[in-house]
């Protein structure tokens, strides 16, 4: 049989991590030990309430029949509960929350539930790739809003388009963001919901490092601010806030409008999450929240150790309020795919090209702070000894 693939498969770019991938195997097949600092999957464990949460309620027969498509109730009430008490947000749990198969799984169904074909989705550039990849699952069009880094890596929505705006169904927000790591203010998003209730366009926030801030700085949400719910959804997962990402488990919450039609799309495509994670996931939002902190003193010590060892040997990078992650000028003469390929045949380390984020992520390379912070300070060490500076 000679298979055909859709004519949209050929606009997932997944060329750049596959490379890379195929190096990676080279020099694991050589011996090589690899310092893995591209994919962002935690590296802690969740806490251990959450753990027990799990364990009980797995042990139990009783809970391996279909679950609730939308989620259980005492998970959205968990969710609503989570939201008043982090951001001072009241939610109806039966209409606004959305149990969800980690973030993502919303982020690629929303488009299919609000988006016809030819119409606008305003994405951010860079951006994480399922934002894109969900608009062409649903043949619509993406209109990239350029994160500039003198903009602080907002988007400037005076730059859109007033004809590409009146088109436009949705724009994707993520703050803090992945992959710059930039982080948005009140005043910032009042200028978003402001410009969506001017062209009908649905604010779609994604705050899935809410959780992973420091040096003091508190990420808010966008429904923190009134009328925000009229035009907004937004999008959190336990994966980063709670180390659960294996789990997939997420939520929605918001305009119950939007979530209904995600939701009618859900129902056709899945039956829920296994109700044993829901009750975990209940545990974490409705447990001791002291863990959220521990962690992101955790990730500080490793930002820190990782940039200042890089300063010592001249690759001076700006230091992140939030994520997990470090957003990286290319220090070098070479594209970000060059200097990733360059990095990891010399030294073993694995870091994302810019590129793979989009035509803006261009000159930069995202790093993953999920290692130990030995291994963190042993990458300057590497780096130095491969003289690729």
């Amino acid at each position: 049989m000679i298979m055909q693939y859709s004519s949209r498969l050929s606009r997932f770019d997944s060329a750049v991590f596959f490379e890379l991938n195929g190096v990676k195997q080279e020099l694991r097949e050589q011996g090589k030990e690899i310092i893995d600092l591209g994919i962002g999957s935690p590296d802690l464990p969740p806490p251990p309430h959450v753990i027990k949460a799990l364990t009980e309620a797995a042990a139990n027969p009783q809970e391996y029949g279909y679950p609730i498509s939308e989620g259980s109730p005492f998970f959205r009430e968990a969710v609503a509960t989570w939201y008043a008490n982090r951001f001072g947000v009241n939610l109806d749990p039966v209409s606004e929350c959305l149990a969800l198969m980690g973030s993502q799984d919303g982020l690629s169904h929303l488009a299919l539930a609000l988006v016809d074909p030819g119409e606008y989705v305003l994405v951010p550039d860079p951006g994480y790739p399922i934002y894109e990849v969900s608009i062409h699952l649903a043949n619509g069009i993406p209109y990239p809003m350029p994160l500039r880094e003198e903009n602080g890596f907002l988007p400037d929505f005076s730059i859109i388009p007033t004809e590409v705006a009146l088109k436009a169904k949705m724009m994707i927000l993520n703050y803090p963001n992945n992959p710059v790591t930039s982080v948005a203010d009140r005043a910032f998003y009042e200028k978003a919901i402001a410009f969506a209730k001017r062209y009908n366009i649905l604010i779609v926030s994604d705050i899935a490092y809410s959780e992973l801030a420091f040096d003091g700085y508190r990420p808010m949400s966008i429904l923190e601010i009134e009328g925000a719910k009229e035009v907004s959804v937004e999008f959190h997962s336990l994966s980063k806030s709670f180390n659960m990402a294996g789990c997939r488990i997420g939520f929605a919450v918001g305009n119950s409008a939007a979530l209904r039609a995600l939701a009618i799309v859900k129902s056709n495509i899945d039956y829920g999450i296994f109700t044993a994670i829901q009750k975990a996931g209940t545990a974490a939002l409705l447990g001791d929240q002291s863990h959220t902190s521990k962690m992101s003193k955790i990730y500080q010590s490793r930002r820190d150790a990782l940039l200042d060892s890089l300063a010592r040997i001249g690759w001076h990078i700006p230091k992140p309020k939030a994520t997990m992650f470090v957003w990286a000028k290319v220090p070098v003469p070479l594209s970000s795919r060059e200097f990733a390929r360059e990095l990891l045949r010399k030294t073993a380390v694995a870091v994302v090209p810019g590129i793979g984020f989009g035509r803006m992520g261009e000159g930069y390379v995202r790093i993953a702070l999920v290692q130990p912070e030995e291994k963190l300070k042993e990458v300057a060490e590497r780096i130095e000894a491969s003289k690729i500076l």
